[in-house]
């Protein structure tokens, strides 16, 4: 799975960025994830002229230039912080259970 982030913030307290939120959520249900930055910042004047050619892969597969975008291993895409923090709540990663020594 891979995890498209803005490269701001993917860790940290979860209210303090829609892509530390995201992040979090994957690590608490026991993902491990590719992770994938792209710019073109919103709030970054700077960035905005290349924004959409940064974000293009995103568009790509999401059908918007927002992240966060988790893209599953079978190619599903969700979308948001919010959808990415709900479908890690519902799909924990499976844990290997250890067998006794």
């Amino acid at each position: 799975m891979i995890l498209y982030t803005c490269g701001q913030k993917t860790s940290g307290p979860s209210f303090a960025h829609p892509c530390a939120k995201a992040g979090n959520a994957l690590k608490a249900a026991g993902y491990e994830y590719e992770l994938k930055t792209v710019g073109g910042y919103r709030a970054m004047p700077w960035t905005w002229g290349s924004r959409k050619q940064d974000r293009a892969e995103v568009r790509e597969l999401s059908g918007t230039d927002e992240v966060p975008i988790l893209v599953l291993d079978d190619g599903e895409v969700v979308s948001g912080s919010g959808a990415i923090a709900r479908w890690a709540k519902e799909h924990p990663a499976a844990r290997t259970k250890s067998s006794p020594a």
